[in-house]
């Protein structure tokens, strides 16, 4: 699963995507391979209702 995770990543990274939504149960899991990538403070993590959470990429990374 964690390639599977990279993979988005990258597609969110170069535009291929517009967000990742990433569910509950799997966030443990993929907060472990965001934190090991160098633009990790360009990504940013929108919580929705019932634990789900929206990642996009932001041009500049946040402070």
């Amino acid at each position: 699963m964690q390639e599977s995770y990279e993979e988005k990543l990258n597609m969110l990274q170069n535009g291929d995507i517009k967000d990742i939504v990433i569910e509950k149960n799997e966030f443990i899991a993929f907060r472990e391979v965001l934190v090991l990538r160098e633009d990790f403070k360009h990504f940013s993590g929108n919580a929705k209702q019932g634990g789900q959470v929206a990642y996009t990429y932001l041009n500049i990374p946040r402070s």
